[in-house]
């Protein structure tokens, strides 16, 4: 694990569909900002990334910046590794955000600081972006700390 990286190495890169759908979101976390899909008819703000708006069935939703805060909804403490890589590194906290200025949609993520510590539900959380230049393709993972 290097300095700047909280995942150990080995774990598959993130890394948008061959559709691409996602690719507005994964090109935002490499630039430092958090994006969300919003329907431009309503303002109704999507996530996870999808093809068609829920609300008015329109197939035109445009990605927007959001605010890169948000709120504890849900969590679990990791204890069992999902991946080899991962061996050594439980516990972790995974954590539900939910952005409240972005109409509550919701994100997984990991909880940054004490695996052990205590996680209040609606805890107010700050994105924390961590880039990973030397990857093949290179990426960024969104992660979470307690503000």
């Amino acid at each position: 694990m290097s300095p700047h990286t909280y995942l150990p190495d080995g774990l598959p890169i993130p890394v948008p569909e061959h559709n691409r759908l996602s690719a507005p979101f994964w090109e935002g976390l490499r630039q430092g900002v958090v994006r969300v899909q919003r329907n431009p008819r309503t303002g109704l703000h999507h996530f996870p990334p999808q093809w068609i708006a829920h609300d008015d069935r329109g197939f035109d939703l445009e990605w927007v910046e959001v605010e890169p805060r948000g709120r504890i909804y849900s969590w679990t403490r990791v204890w069992h590794p999902v991946h080899p890589a991962l061996k050594d590194a439980c516990p972790y906290i995974v954590v539900v955000v939910e952005l409240p200025h972005a109409d509550g949609v919701r994100m997984l993520g990991n909880l940054l600081g004490d695996p052990r510590q205590e996680v209040p539900f609606g805890a107010e959380v700050e994105a924390v972006f961590e880039h990973h230049p030397d990857g093949e393709p290179p990426f960024s993972l969104l992660q979470w700390r307690l503000t």
